[in-house]
């Protein structure tokens, strides 16, 4: 039998946990499975109560910026929630920490409260016609603890995943995290979309956009119940266990920092790539459908529901293409093909009023920004050791989304009125695509090893 402290050298050991080059993962597969499920369906909800403001941000602008103009009021919706990225570094840095010293389950069962309850709180916020400006201060104030709570939530679930799947299938069970995000703008749009359709436009100014705000109460309760049933990873039990306390690595900011800068950089650069894409079909799409006027609002929504929501059921594809034939090409094949979209893509968008072709839009942009997002969280947890892995994918991951996450949107709507030029925003794709590409042009093989430990 094998002490705590002692490596083991490949094979199963007396508690069913098979080791690695001296490093135990999971050798159970239904142990693998619900920890995909709890952390994608707590993902879903985590990016449903953050997403939800990008699909109400034109009913909220006139609420909350009643003195601007509608472009203005639109850009200053838009500049608060960019602003929610701001502090996404800082709750990465938080919870990495959290996640690398109090163990992986502890930090995601948190951000999930900290998210949910900031939701709701935004579900019952006074408008400016009830308090004035105090009430412009207070949604920038929920949106950062937002922010602060999701800056968390993607590093932590691509953590735990990758730790406890099987050898050779981190990246099919990590396209549950890619799922989870995604899906969760699914769900806002549908949610809103329900909203609307039983609503007059008048009653959806008035409150019926608190809503899906308020519903969020539910949704908390179903992931709070999946993740307090998780366990931590073996990987991180057993480093806990050498180490003879639970500070397994005190200051792992600065450690990461100054033993893994490259890694650190190449998931900043993953996230640009990821982020500036990913927002653009998420978020801005709806907004431009709405600003061009050729569909109803109620049925932007119901577009973007769907689209999404056809897109992410073949996330687990990239997934399993990424453990075939490694990460690296997968995500080439993302980079070039989303830069091949844009302008397409916002060339149609701007001139249809078929239901049909927008949602066909929406599916094929986000089913390629699939072989970007699934690929990115399965790389960026291979590049890291166990003792500061949640904290370098929150570094780096959440410096890429500040840079070109939140600003996505903004900078989109930005280069449209400016340019006077509907497709402007493809620029945009295109930069970031090659971001990218850089970013992975110097990453080897990490599909078929083992997860670094030191």
């Amino acid at each position: 039998m094998t002490t705590s402290g002692e490596l083991i050298e490949e094979g199963v050991n007396n508690n069913g946990v098979k080791t690695e080059g001296g490093a135990k993962t999971t050798a159970n597969p239904a142990m693998a499975r619900r920890a995909a499920l709890a952390g994608g369906v707590g993902t879903v909800i985590e990016y449903y109560d953050f997403s939800v403001y990008g699909f109400l941000a034109l009913t909220l602008a006139p609420l909350f910026f009643p003195e601007q103009d509608p472009a203005t009021a639109t850009l200053s919706a838009l500049a608060v929630f960019a602003s929610s990225y701001l502090v996404r570094p800082v709750g990465g840095w938080f919870f990495g920490i959290l996640g690398d010293r109090r163990g992986r389950r502890f930090a995601l069962v948190s951000t999930v409260l900290l998210m949910s309850a900031a939701c709701l709180v935004m579900g019952l916020l006074p408008t400016h016609a009830n308090i004035g400006i105090a009430a412009t201060v207070a949604i920038v104030i929920v949106r950062l603890v937002q922010g602060f709570a999701a800056g968390g939530e993607v590093g932590g679930a691509a953590t735990y995943i990758a730790e406890l799947a099987p050898p050779g299938r981190r990246g099919f069970f990590g396209s549950s995290t890619a799922m989870g995000a995604t899906f969760g703008f699914a769900v806002a749009a549908a949610v809103v979309g329900a909203v609307r359709l039983g609503l007059s436009a008048e009653q959806m100014q008035s409150w019926g956009w608190r809503i899906p705000f308020l519903v969020s109460v539910i949704f908390a309760a179903v992931a709070l119940w999946g993740r307090l049933r998780l366990e931590d990873s073996p990987q991180f039990k057993e480093l806990e266990e050498r180490l003879d306390g639970p500070a397994v690595e005190k200051r792992p900011l600065a450690t990461v920092i100054r033993n893994h800068p490259l890694s650190v950089l190449r998931v900043f650069g993953m996230s640009v790539a990821l982020n500036g894409t990913v927002y653009i079909g998420l978020t801005y799409f709806g907004i431009f459908l709405q600003r061009k006027g050729h569909l109803s609002p109620t049925a932007i929504a119901w577009i973007a529901a769907a689209g999404i929501a056809i897109a992410t059921v073949t996330f687990p594809l990239p997934g399993l293409l990424s453990d075939r034939f490694d990460r690296k090409p997968v995500l080439i094949v993302g980079y070039v093909a989303l830069a091949l979209l844009a302008w397409p893509a916002f060339s149609i968008l701007s001139t249809t009023s078929s239901v049909l072709l927008a949602i066909a839009v929406y599916v094929v942009y986000m089913f390629f920004n699939g072989f970007v997002q699934v690929p990115t969280y399965a790389l960026a947890a291979e590049l890291f050791p166990t003792n500061v892995r949640y904290t370098g994918i929150a570094l780096g991951y959440n410096l890429g989304t500040i840079t070109a996450g939140g600003t996505a949107p903004l900078i989109a709507e930005l280069l449209v009125q400016r340019t006077g030029q509907d497709t402007s925003p493809a620029g945009w794709v295109i930069l970031v695509a090659v971001v990218g590409l850089i970013s992975v042009a110097t990453v080897g093989r990490t599909a078929s090893k083992s997860l670094p430990q030191h």
